[in-house]
């Protein structure tokens, strides 16, 4: 395997680690970056970019990180609360009058945040079509009766996380999600990272490469759900029914679906766009000054919910738009947040010492919080660093 890229003095066993994960866990395609006090650390790639084809990963070449997409915007609403334009603890309401009914008077502008809003399933799951269309995911939303009482209890927002955290934005700034932070975060720090790829983007040869398409849905049927993978094949079960909130879910390499910008699921980066923001949150970057103030990074950090997740089933941490380091998805240390995606992609940041870290991959597991992969990536670095 021909690794390409370059790695600092001392972190050599993270290109290690990223050879094994071709050599032994059938890695097709694949990058990571690391960033240190915001200095880049390791930047390698390798593979194809296609999953079933044989054109080379190159420098630049961007994937779907499904929801990895969830930590980068969430710093939109944590932003616009740092800027005085949004209040957390507000109803939700209060923005967004229409979401008020059947129950939900009582939501706050945290709960989206950290999974209490009591939405992860929509009675009615909506088309590829539909979930595309900008305005259907936010009325669906707010139709949508709570599942629990919202602020009682946690569980996984998986796809309805992008319609409320996108509607409020919307509500707040009159952009989408994806506009705003292109023109507020990605944009002006030059990030390969874009919710809502661009034609100029998508039009250019090799620049996105084509991902494993979504786990097949049949042979499922129900039984006592030990673990995530035992309860998304009962289709009764909420974590089946919050992941098939879009029925059947979208052709991920459809240029329609990545010109969209859903919130929860859609982003597009390179590994280096991932890193290079996670960087930019926690520190000042090569010609850019830190994102988020001390007291916003303890907002994205300080837990909010932990313990049995009603839809991942499995005990999760979240703070506010992040998951937290714990068993379910581990990270580098307690203090790190960020969040993984569906089947491999992964960034954090971790303020204590300084990592920034992204990986993408075209390769789709059905792993849901802990990939192997980047896993094995993390302990690599966190060996790097003696801890």
């Amino acid at each position: 395997m021909d690794v390409h890229g370059t790695v600092a003095e001392g972190f050599e066993p993270v290109r290690d680690a990223f050879v094994r994960n071709f050599a032994t866990l059938g890695e097709r395609g694949a990058a990571v970056a690391v960033y240190r006090d915001g200095q880049r650390v390791v930047d390698l790639w390798a593979g194809t970019k296609d999953v079933d084809g044989t054109a080379p990963w190159e420098r630049g070449t961007a994937q779907v990180v499904r929801s990895a997409t969830k930590g980068v915007a969430a710093a939109v609403l944590l932003l616009l609360h740092q800027r005085g334009q949004l209040d957390l603890d507000a109803p939700v309401g209060h923005y967004w009058p229409e979401f008020k009914a059947r129950g939900k008077e009582r939501v706050l502008v945290r709960h989206v945040l950290n999974h209490r809003a009591g939405l992860p399933v929509l009675d009615r799951p909506l088309t590829p079509e539909q979930a595309l269309d900008p305005l259907r995911g936010p009325e669906a939303v707010a139709a949508q009766a709570p599942a629990w009482e919202p602020g009682t209890d946690h569980g996984y927002h998986a796809l309805t996380y992008g319609w409320l955290l996108d509607e409020l934005v919307r509500r707040v700034t009159g952009q989408g999600t994806g506009a705003w932070l292109a023109s507020q975060i990605t944009g002006p720090l030059g990030l390969d990272l874009w919710l809502g790829l661009p034609d100029a983007e998508a039009g250019r040869a090799g620049r996105v490469g084509r991902v494993e398409g979504p786990e097949p849905a049949d042979g499922l049927r129900a039984r006592p759900k030990r673990s995530v993978t035992e309860a998304y094949e009962d289709p009764a079960s909420l974590t089946r029914r919050a992941f098939a909130a879009i029925t059947p879910f979208p052709d991920q390499n459809d240029p329609a679906y990545r010109a969209a910008a859903l919130p929860a699921t859609n982003a597009v980066a390179t590994a280096d766009g991932l890193a290079r923001f996670y960087a930019t949150l926690i520190g000042d970057t090569a010609g850019a000054a830190r994102l988020f103030t001390p007291e916003t990074v303890a907002l994205a950090r300080t837990e909010e919910s932990a313990g049995p997740d009603r839809v991942l089933v499995v005990g999760t941490r979240f703070g506010l738009g992040y998951m937290l380091h714990g068993s379910a998805s581990p990270f580098l240390t307690p203090g790190s947040f960020g969040h993984p995606g569906r089947g491999g992609a992964l960034g954090f940041a971790d303020p204590e010492t300084g990592i920034a870290f992204g990986y993408v991959t075209n390769g789709f597991r059905k792993t849901v919080t802990a990939d192997p992969r980047a896993q094995g990536l993390v302990r690599a670095v966190r060996g790097a660093l003696g801890l």
